[in-house]
């Protein structure tokens, strides 16, 4: 009787639904959220593939045109689309989406940030003023903006809110059971000495327990000169790491260059939807990022 009951409520729902939120998604993450907590009754658009650098995009006239149609647009904000999103919302001349209005969301807004700079100095590279804009690493990270999420879809589209609200709760079960599964899979990680390419990880790094020693990056987004390379390969020479870990966006040359002269592994992360082969999902992003961290110490 209970799993009838069930079956009509869905049946209920799925005929009281209403158009479709029309999403703009900054990057694949939020659009692989947006689609767990929308399902069919959003049409969903990702600005930037995962094989991008989202802080380098062009301001596209396409971009433009789907931001001109949206009801809502999802960024992680903390200044990491700053190089492009204001010339897209700005030219898209839709109101609703602009910040400050309820047809647009920040994701950082909605999580403790790290590596928030006590003085803001432009020459120390991509720093950014709220903080590490690289949340999506982090996956207890979704729980909060997915809550959020889940209330700003129901403010725009109440006639769905019934759906809105089954959906983020259900949600909500089933990221709890995975976080337990990918903690307790990854307590092998814990205090691992990891070097990095670019300071894009902070918030695994936090999560997991893993220890960063270097960046082969001199400052956040300035490309490794073969001298400061040099330098890291000292470093670690007193300070040895167990993998250099980078985004699959990145060039892969500077970490493959380190892991064979400091004789260890280079691990490749999806770091978002899709990065990989095996990212398929976002429960699939934290499956595969595991993995692949749990061979890197072989």
């Amino acid at each position: 009787m209970r799993k009838i009951l069930y079956a009509l409520s869905l049946l209920l729902l799925a005929g009281n639904s209403h158009a479709a939120l029309n999403v703009f998604a900054c990057e694949p993450e939020w659009a692989a959220l947006a689609q767990q907590l929308a399902g069919d009754r959003a049409s969903i658009y990702t600005a930037t593939g995962a094989l991008q650098d989202p802080h380098r995009v062009e301001a596209r006239p396409s971009l433009i045109a789907r931001a001109r149609r949206a009801d809502l647009v999802i960024c992680t904000g903390a200044e990491l689309e700053t190089a492009w999103l204001p010339v897209v919302l700005r030219e898209s001349g839709n109101g609703e989406v602009q910040p400050g209005r309820s047809g647009y969301f920040e994701a950082a807004q909605y999580v403790t940030m790290l590596e928030v700079p006590a003085r803001l100095d432009r020459a120390e590279g991509d720093v950014h003023a709220a903080g590490n804009p690289h949340i999506q690493t982090d996956a207890r990270n979704f729980l909060p903006i997915a809550e959020a999420l889940g209330q700003r879809m129901i403010q725009l589209d109440p006639g769905n809110a019934a759906f809105y609200r089954q959906r983020l709760d259900a949600f909500g079960q089933q990221w709890r059971a995975a976080l337990a599964k990918w903690e307790q899979r990854a307590v092998p990680l814990r205090n691992v000495p990891v070097v990095v390419q670019h300071k894009g990880f902070p918030y695994l790094s936090n999560w997991l327990g893993l220890k960063e020693v270097a960046a082969l990056e001199p400052k956040p987004g300035m490309e490794p000169s073969a001298a400061h390379l040099a330098q890291v390969l000292e470093t670690l020479k007193r300070q040895p790491a167990k993998m250099v870990l980078r985004a699959a966006y990145q060039n892969a040359r500077p970490s493959e260059w380190m892991a064979q002269r400091a004789d260890i592994n280079a691990v490749t992360l999806p770091y978002t939807v899709g990065g990989t082969p095996q990212a398929t999902d976002l429960y699939a992003l934290f499956d595969d990022t595991i993995r692949r961290l749990l061979d890197g110490l072989k």
